[in-house]
């Protein structure tokens, strides 16, 4: 059975620390925030249909597990990005703010449900995404495929991107994914080699880099996409190396995003990178051959999600005429 929600939508704090606690020893030493950091509050009934839709549903969402700076923004054009197999995650990255611990068992009317929701919403292009779930057989991947399945046969003309974890450990587990035909395959490689160990301790960079790269070679028609955060200690040249690492794998698409410190007890941000400069990476990045490159402070991986898919499906047609 599912756990009904009764979260509040509250707007990302953005504003800068006013004074020091016990429990932020450094918060001294981290920058200020700039100008250019603001998200609005959300409002509106186009949001307030949304967290309808989600309530009654009882499924999961990254905007609100992840405390997404876009919701205001996504929730009120019904934009939502579905997060399975429960609200608890396996591992503890630095970065995010999702639960961390013990499962529950996965729910099988979950499928089902994230399907109906996602048709109540009226989705043309539907992203689903997931907790680390290193308890299963799997990983989660045959979960992941029935849910695929469910909205194919809920709404057979609406486009599926999905961003999965690693499966670490688990040849099998990406063949499954892929055998229900996403259109899109996202995978995060999230920071640079050098900080993983710190950031993103439960992974590994070159796994998912090769992950990246398998889904290619399993169907070369899926489009492959991956991001990474800024502002975690990375120094530029790291960030082109993880360029070419991509484009190696096959990548297609890039996002590029400010990190945003959910809270005291994760990693502190290091450094805010100006607009200018993520316009610079983008042009880079477009540079070395991807088709398609989201850089902003406020970019995320499901950030505009269809409208960029319908760039890159423009691409292949003319390209292929």
């Amino acid at each position: 059975m599912h756990r009904p929600t009764s979260r509040r939508i509250v707007p990302l704090d953005t504003s800068p620390p006013t004074e020091l606690t016990p429990h932020q020893p450094d918060a001294a030493l981290r920058p200020a925030k700039p100008s250019w950091i603001r998200v609005r509050a959300p409002s509106g009934p186009g949001l307030a249909e949304t967290v309808r839709v989600v309530r009654k549903s009882g499924v999961h969402t990254v905007c609100e597990e992840a405390g997404c700076p876009n919701i205001g923004e996504c929730w009120s054009k019904h934009h939502a990005t579905f997060m399975i197999m429960g609200d608890t995650c396996t591992r503890a990255c630095a970065f995010c703010n999702v639960r961390t611990g013990m499962p529950r068992p996965l729910d099988p009317t979950e499928p089902a449900r994230v399907a109906k929701a996602a048709s109540e919403l009226g989705l043309t292009h539907i992203v689903v995404t997931s907790v680390d779930r290193d308890d299963l057989a799997d990983g989660g991947a045959d979960h992941f495929a029935r849910v695929i399945y469910a909205l194919r046969e809920q709404s057979p003309g609406t486009t599926v991107e999905v961003l999965t974890p690693d499966f670490m450990r688990r040849p099998d587990a990406l063949p499954t994914v892929l055998a229900a035909r996403p259109d899109v395959f996202n995978h995060n490689l999230e920071t640079v080699p050098r900080l993983y160990l710190s950031i993103r301790p439960g992974a590994r960079y070159f796994h998912s880099l090769r992950l990246l790269q398998r889904a290619k070679e399993i169907d070369p028609n899926v489009f492959t996409k991956s991001g990474i955060m800024v502002g975690l200690g990375e120094e530029r040249a790291e960030i082109m190396q993880v360029m070419d690492d991509m484009r190696s794998a096959g990548v297609d698409f890039l996002t590029i995003g400010q990190y945003l410190q959910p809270s005291p007890k994760h990693a502190p941000v290091k450094r805010f990178m100006p607009p200018a400069e993520f316009e610079q990476l983008r042009q880079i990045a477009v540079a070395k051959g991807f088709a398609l490159v989201a850089s902003s402070p406020f970019t995320r991986s499901s950030y505009h999600a269809g409208e960029d898919f319908a760039k890159l499906q423009a691409q292949r047609r003319a390209r292929n005429a």
